[in-house]
């Protein structure tokens, strides 16, 4: 919320005062801390780093005013007096911030495609449709999910998917998620049986429809459930390796 307030109010003077507090942040990271304390200065520096690189983008870009494309895409923080919450925005998408606990932990270091896919994915949540980030083992398609639940400060479980699952297994995750409102981000999911992906798919349309039309109940494998409206599914895949279902 400091950082989006602080370049709303010029660049030069944001530029300066992050550069200032990255020179602090890394006299403090030298010194001896705590393990707690230490990957907590790191964790901040990883985030520092990418504002400071966004604002000297705009900066040399000659941004001028905050409807420029460049900060849009931008995932900012502000404070709602009327609701008392914080919220995002990324691009035309907003979401209310999750106050899901995320406790100390380090942060993906954030690149131009790292950019990118958060704005395809806050996207998709604000159509009322889930993410299929896709690409070889190793590339952070799963992290970048993770990362971006903790963004908005939702809770992301990830579901390993092998051959051995079936749609009923399936079904009681999905259910889980509906009710809780948490994420959902299956892993590998083109591991899966081609018959298993047929009745899967008809799960999630029939949870993606309910949530579309802002539904607070909705029957689903044949028992009426309460729906919380900020679920999110999302599946990755890697089609390079043996042994995948081809869709």
């Amino acid at each position: 919320v400091l950082h989006t307030s602080s370049v709303r109010h010029g660049l030069k003077q944001a530029r300066m005062k992050c550069v200032q507090l990255l020179s602090k942040l890394t006299d403090m990271v030298r010194k001896p801390q705590s393990k707690l304390l230490h990957k907590k200065i790191t964790t901040i520096i990883t985030l520092e780093v990418h504002n400071r690189d966004v604002i000297e983008r705009m900066y040399r870009a000659g941004v001028e005013t905050a409807n420029d494309f460049t900060w849009m895409s931008q995932m900012r923080y502000y404070w709602s007096q009327k609701t008392e919450n914080a919220y995002i925005q990324q691009t035309t998408t907003q979401f209310d911030y999750g106050c899901e606990y995320i406790g100390n932990c380090g942060r993906l270091v954030i690149t131009p495609l790292t950019d990118r896919c958060y704005m395809t994915l806050t996207t998709a949540l604000h159509l009322k449709r889930g993410g299929s980030p896709e690409g070889p083992a190793g590339t952070g398609k799963t992290e970048t999910v993770k990362d971006l639940g903790k963004n908005l400060a939702k809770m992301v479980i990830v579901f390993n998917c092998s051959e051995g699952l079936n749609y009923k297994s399936l079904g009681r995750m999905f259910s889980g998620l509906a009710q809780t409102g948490g994420w959902g981000c299956f892993d590998e999911f083109n591991r899966i049986e081609i018959e298993v992906l047929s009745v899967v798919a008809q799960q999630i349309m029939t949870i993606l429809a309910a949530i579309s039309r802002n539904a607070k109940h909705f029957v689903f494998q044949g028992a009426e459930i309460a729906l919380n409206g900020g679920m999110g599914i999302f599946i990755t895949m890697n089609p390079g390796y043996a042994g995948r279902t081809v869709r």
